[in-house]
């Protein structure tokens, strides 16, 4: 696969704004499609801390995630006009209690049973509803070790579990310390059940040494399960492809009015 990165916005919602930030994601969502701008998945935490939302968009380098940027303000400025664009973005300031954007880098190297090629990779967006994260806080010092578990993990899966995908990414750049995010995406909240266990999927033995080494390289690992928001993405074609049902309702919804209409006339 070939190097890819991921452009990350996460968000905290004021409580009492969560109608107007839903509100002004969506005019963002029509600004963009409606004008050649900028594509973005958006995913809410389910089980975690409550109003977190994510907006994540897939990059190729750097170089391109300066042109999603640029993709975005022009067709949010050819929908609202300069001024109009200013003030839908203050909307969106004035909804959340604070932001953090990061650049991740995918560790191809160490996700299992990764898809074969971009358009797998898009498949497997599309067909997903859920999302399980973890992210592995690494002590100073502890990269290789960590990167060793890992890949001891993936080798494990794909030895035992070949149906299971987990994908790695890194963070690049805006993180604080070494991190790694191990997110397993599901087609159903069921599917989460079932999974292999690490001490089935290694051994009690060689457990309990990962278990050992995690402990001396890990500060702490978080999990939470976010759920993805269709209603607030613009996703890549390749994405909606997959199911275009889910990731653009209001347009499918549309369309079959305009049939409906035109039949009856």
């Amino acid at each position: 696969m070939h190097e890819v990165y991921l452009d990350v916005l996460t968000v905290k919602v004021r409580p009492e704004k969560r109608s107007d930030f839903d509100a002004v994601v969506k005019k963002m969502v029509a600004a963009n499609r409606n004008n050649d701008g900028d594509t973005w998945v958006t995913m809410e935490r389910a089980y975690g801390e409550n109003n977190v939302v994510t907006f994540i968009s897939t990059r190729s380098s750097y170089a391109d995630i300066e042109k999603g940027s640029d993709a975005f303000m022009r067709a949010a400025n050819k929908a609202f006009g300069a001024a109009g664009a200013q003030t839908v973005l203050q909307g969106f300031n004035n909804a959340i209690a604070s932001s953090w954007s990061e650049v991740r880098r995918r560790r191809w190297d160490l996700s299992a049973n990764a898809p074969s090629d971009p358009a797998a990779a898009a498949r497997l967006v599309g067909e997903s509803r859920w999302v399980r994260t973890s992210v592995l806080h690494v002590r100073p010092g502890h990269l290789t070790d960590v990167e060793s578990l890992l890949k001891e993990i993936k080798a494990a899966r794909e030895r035992t579990d070949p149906r299971m995908t987990t994908l790695v990414s890194q963070g690049d750049s805006g993180n604080e310390g070494a991190e790694f995010y191990v997110s397993r995406l599901v087609k159903s909240f069921g599917e989460l059940d079932g999974a292999l266990s690490l001490p089935k999927l290694l051994g009690e033995e060689s457990y309990q040494k990962l278990s050992k080494s995690a402990s001396e390289a890990e500060e702490r690992v978080d999990t939470w399960i976010s759920r993805f928001l269709p209603e607030l993405s613009n996703p890549p074609k390749e994405v909606v492809a997959a199911s275009p049902d889910f990731w653009t309702p209001n347009v499918q919804m549309a369309e079959a009015g305009a049939t409906t209409k035109s039949k009856k006339q």
